[in-house]
């Protein structure tokens, strides 16, 4: 049986999702925002982050891949969904669960670059750099952790935890 170490609690999680939002759409004020989730792990904190936003706001999803089962990045990335709505010219903002290794998130911000966008930023609920391999740009992170695998709220291990409420380091 694994360990499940608390790191955030919900109030903890509501705070800092609160604060993101409050920062977005005061950068985003007389605009509106195509906030792109990342699937999986993205969906519950991009569900928390739009109610919070003040300013009129289109949801689509992106799947993307490199990990499967296990709990580190195989470098190797698969898109699992494209996006629905045209971002071209569009202000877009990707909203992130975890960036770890970087490498998804910088294919994927050249993948959106492609569409064309009008600005493209990114919002990670966490920023980990233990296993940073690629330096990406992160214009709203919520909560920096150095090492550590984390679960809960939406982040998973081989789809494992994700519902759970509150974010855990999960000792394997």
């Amino acid at each position: 049986m694994a360990d499940l170490i608390p790191v955030l609690n919900r109030d903890e999680i509501d705070k800092i999702v609160a604060d993101l939002a409050e920062k977005i759409s005061a950068d985003y004020q007389g605009k509106e925002i195509i906030c792109v989730g990342v699937l999986k792990g993205a969906f519950i904190f991009l569900s928390d982050l739009v109610r919070n936003i003040s300013v009129p706001v289109k949801i689509d999803f992106i799947g993307i891949s490199s990990y499967g089962l296990n709990s580190s990045s195989s470098g190797k990335i698969r898109y699992t969904k494209e996006l629905d709505i045209d971002i071209r010219n569009k202000d877009v903002l990707v909203v992130e669960d975890i960036i770890d290794s970087g490498i998804s998130l910088s294919n994927l911000i050249e993948h959106l670059k492609n569409m064309e966008p009008s600005s493209l930023k990114v919002c990670a609920f966490i920023d980990k750099s233990e296993r940073r391999e690629k330096e990406v740009k992160i214009d709203y992170a919520g909560y920096a952790v150095k090492e550590g695998f984390l679960v809960g709220y939406g982040l998973d291990y081989a789809e494992d935890y994700r519902g759970l409420p509150s974010i855990f380091h999960l000792n394997i």
